[in-house]
């Protein structure tokens, strides 16, 4: 019994070492590239085979849960504090804010704010959650007159996705670039007198959930 623990100790501290070799070279890459980052390099930046890296992420999306469950958490907890906010438009324009710095921090991250990408538990969880924290906050901002009454929650969650692709690109050709886009948006939200009508329909769920599937990733270089 003894001989044989003695044989499993190292090929488990093998094992575990070589999933955090995996995980910080993922994270690497992803920042980098997003998430189409290639696998083969991965495995390569890590030092293992790649029969090492399925075999502990037998899939590219129990990787990408792995590399980021904590970032989404940090999400999720800044609205569980904009819900606090007593001024809900002053709550919004905050939550808002810190999550676009979340998306110009890396390609990745952004990649799964922005997108549709399946298999991701943690991700379902957030945009879950971001979703409940929007619609809590625009319906007490329409309450207090702050936020325009036609505006629909897919046209706040799409026009953001699409403002947030852009983040990385802004943030790399001059940091924090990306707040002005970002406040010139926010400002069209606003309730006004007088509100000219919208041109067009909102987005169903369903046709929000397939756009965004259908922007994609960022595409490794």
């Amino acid at each position: 019994m003894a001989d044989g623990s003695e044989r499993t100790v190292p090929v488990r501290r093998d094992a575990r070492r070589n999933r955090e070799l995996l995980v910080a070279a993922a994270r690497e890459a992803f920042a980098a590239h997003g998430l189409d980052a290639p696998l083969d390099d991965i495995a390569r930046r890590a030092g293992v085979g790649n029969a090492t890296l399925y075999r502990h992420f037998p899939t590219r999306a129990d990787l990408v849960e792995a590399v980021f469950r904590g970032t989404l958490t940090g999400t999720m907890a800044a609205g569980d504090e904009a819900r606090q906010a007593p001024d809900a438009w002053e709550g919004l324009a905050g939550y808002l804010d810190a999550v676009f710095a979340v998306l110009a921090a890396d390609r990745g991250t952004n990649d799964l704010m922005t997108t549709g990408v399946e298999g991701v538990p943690s991700l379902d969880a957030v945009h879950a959650h971001n979703a409940e924290t929007v619609a809590l906050l625009m319906a007490r901002a329409r309450e207090q007159g702050t936020l325009r009454a036609d505006l629909a929650l897919e046209d706040l969650l799409f026009g953001l996705a699409a403002l947030g692709r852009a983040v990385p690109a802004l943030e790399a050709t001059a940091p924090g670039a990306w707040r002005r886009p970002l406040a010139l948006f926010l400002s069209g939200l606003r309730a006004s007198t007088p509100m000219p009508p919208l041109p067009a329909p909102a987005l169903t769920p369903a046709q929000l959930t397939g756009t965004l599937r259908a922007l994609g990733p960022h595409r490794a270089r």
